[in-house]
């Protein structure tokens, strides 16, 4: 290469440089720092669903909305899409084996009713789970199981029931009631049994949800393209050297706070071709219940893509600036965003960690079985995080250069997606689980 072209090529890369810092300049790490600190506060309690802590952080988020100038959600009058859930905790649970009791801390239950009375001259299918069988394999197995079922697991998964047996004595949230089988499991030696009583009296309560959610309307008006982050954590745990609260701030206070800062980047911009959807979603921590209530509001076929963004708060594996993409190849999302980023300071990766299923554990799972492109963005080093639903998850241990620069690589990564240039093609349906 002549010296000419060289200093060509030299003054092109500067002017790209200089005008993608202009084109950024309203992501800054002060205004990052100040939006995660708030939703990770001791005063937050922690954002557990049901809780003040989780209304608290609405409120907040509802005011960066208005703040912003954002347009409530496509049907709704405000910011709040609030609906209603039930919590089914554990009053009662008694059964008896073959003539003997069992004690309580042997027992649980999960169940949509309020009570359940059975005896061995009911319709209740017995299965057993032995000493050398996967009881957490199992367990998963019989979420599809349609008929009501007793079972018996072996004391050798004494440890994992007790965690499980605990886990249930807080309680379930149901969409619905008296839908789904029943299932009630007993910690016995017991192989079979010639006569069982199975008794079950839960307390059930009527509790609201909310998703907070905000709009920006597109030329074309309805192609929706959704940028994401669940704003629950899991509130008040045991306490560690006299911390109780587990903050959150990456799981998921630093995704939230991303989805906050792009709704302010896109607000300043020019009005985008597609309609963009900002949402912080209730409840994922208990199973997604948020993103499921909002994709039934809207018709996925209209959603082109979504952006779930998830734990960016610290590098990852690939280094800095990178992230990666759960379920990189279910689309080609992924590429297309690898495209915009050539030439930058930023990197997306397929997601390293295969085996921990990311896909699926994070909102974007509800909307890619509608067949929508739907991923998420994380960055976390999962396989060796300590922080990870523990009391420490706090805003010390966020790298704040990083999450801002995490903020700036999707604002470029979803640019294309946003004027409409780029379209990712859809999830196949069938593949997804």
């Amino acid at each position: 290469m002549n010296n000419i072209k060289l200093t060509l090529l030299l003054v092109a890369c500067g002017f790209t440089a200089t005008v993608q810092a202009q084109e950024l300049a309203p992501i800054t790490q002060a205004e990052t720092t100040r939006i995660v600190g708030t939703l990770s506060a001791d005063d937050m309690q922690g954002r557990a669903s049901f809780t003040p802590g989780i209304e608290k952080a609405a409120d907040f988020i509802q005011n960066e909305f208005q703040r912003i100038g954002l347009k409530p959600l496509p049907g709704e009058s405000d910011f709040k899409q609030t609906f209603t859930m039930y919590r089914v905790s554990p009053k009662e649970v008694e059964v008896k084996l073959n003539g003997k009791a069992v004690k309580p801390e042997q027992v649980f239950a999960i169940t949509d009713k309020k009570e359940l009375e059975w005896t061995n001259k009911g319709k209740q299918k017995l299965m057993t789970v032995g000493a050398q069988d996967d009881f957490r394999a199992v367990l998963g197995e019989l979420n599809d199981e349609k008929q009501d079922m007793l079972v018996l697991v072996h004391p050798k998964h004494k440890d994992l029931f007790s965690r499980y047996q605990h886990y249930m004595s807080s309680g379930s949230v149901k969409k619905e009631l008296g839908q789904s089988a029943s299932k009630v499991f007993v910690l016995t030696d017991y192989v079979k049994v010639s006569k069982y009583e199975v008794e079950v009296e839960n307390k059930i309560e009527q509790l609201q949800l909310t998703n907070v959610g905000g709009m920006i309307e597109g030329k074309r008006k309805d192609e929706y393209v959704v940028f994401s982050g669940h704003y629950d954590h899991i509130g008040i745990q045991e306490p560690v050297a006299g911390d109780s609260i587990a903050n959150g701030a990456d799981d998921d206070a630093a995704g939230t706070t991303a989805m906050i800062m792009l709704a302010d980047y896109y607000k300043q911009q020019p009005q985008p071709e597609r309609s963009l959807l900002f949402v912080a979603f209730t409840a994922e921590e208990m199973g997604g219940f948020g993103s499921k209530y909002f994709t039934e509001q809207l018709n996925p076929d209209q959603i082109v893509a979504m952006f779930n963004i998830e734990m960016v708060g610290k590098p990852s594996k690939f280094g800095a600036n990178s992230a990666y993409l759960t379920g990189f190849e279910r689309s080609d999302l992924g590429n297309l965003m690898q495209q915009r980023l050539q030439g930058t300071n930023y990197s997306i990766h397929p997601d390293p960690y295969p085996e921990q299923n990311l896909f699926y554990r994070s909102d974007n799972a509800t909307l890619a079985r509608l067949g929508v492109p739907a991923h998420t963005i994380s960055s976390v080093q999962i396989d060796k995080d300590k922080t990870y639903h523990t009391v420490k998850d706090e805003v010390s241990q966020l790298d704040m250069e990083h999450l801002t620069n995490m903020i700036k690589a999707i604002a470029l990564a979803s640019e294309g997606v946003v004027s409409g240039e780029d379209t990712p093609t859809r999830v196949d349906k069938s593949q997804v689980r």
